[in-house]
């Protein structure tokens, strides 16, 4: 059975790996990795649609200068995009937070063994949390990175515009602002990294107990010593 110290530090870490898990699984399921304003000519007046939008759906409205505002529609976002490149980014984005799901998933089930056994296996141990606490970090950073590349080099914006209303002439100007479901990865990469700190400082104080436990006979009190 593991001492009562490491069943702590790995409960801790069990419960940061499961706070993780929760957060993709928010990521992936809400809608509001992006607001932007984009604003389009038109025949006689300028058009402003309104979108809000995540990895699979959104919203959109459009506004007239002259006043005229048309009622809120739901969108797919990949039935709304025209552009082979920023339709294979945005697929590219849910394969890596899937796979950051994954080794989320994993990662709990590592640190639960690790609270309640001891592992034979050196992979199971602290080694497999922090292979798969770091995975998952950078997976979702490298998701964190891919969306705005998309947004910016892809217009990914202008295209679910246009495909919400298909009579929108010459793009003007975008403003954008990124939501809570975005902001929520740099949550998510804290917790790996609490978790990986929570292991590193229960194995840097065994390895060093360890150590202790190593010392040469010849360090020990020479009245102890029996011949």
């Amino acid at each position: 059975m593991p001492s009562r110290k490491k069943t702590a530090m790995f409960a801790s870490a069990f419960f940061t790996c499961v706070c993780s898990f929760v957060m993709i699984c928010v990521v992936l399921a809400t809608q509001h990795w992006m607001s932007s304003q984009v604003r389009f000519s038109g025949t006689n007046s300028s058009v402003t649609v309104s979108l809000t939008y995540g990895l699979f759906s959104g919203t959109c409205e459009q506004f007239v200068d002259a006043g005229l505002q048309v009622s809120e529609k739901t969108f797919q976002v990949a039935d709304n995009l025209s552009k082979t490149k920023a339709k294979s980014m945005i697929t590219a984005i849910i394969v890596i937070l899937v796979l950051s799901l994954l080794s989320s998933l994993l990662s709990s089930g590592f640190s639960c063994t690790n609270a309640v056994s001891n592992p034979y296996q050196t992979f199971l141990g602290p080694t497999g949390v922090y292979t798969w606490n770091s995975l998952c970090g950078i997976f979702v950073l490298t998701a964190m990175i891919l969306f705005p590349v998309n947004i910016e080099e892809n217009d990914l914006s202008v295209e679910l515009a246009r495909g919400c209303f298909s009579f929108l002439h010459t793009h003007i100007k975008s403003a954008h602002t990124y939501g809570y479901s975005y902001w929520i990865m740099l949550l998510i990469i804290f917790l790996n990294i609490a978790s990986i700190i929570i292991i590193y400082f229960y194995d840097h104080a065994r390895y060093y107990k360890k150590k202790e436990q190593e010392r040469p006979i010849e360090n020990a009190p020479k009245d102890v010593i029996l011949f």
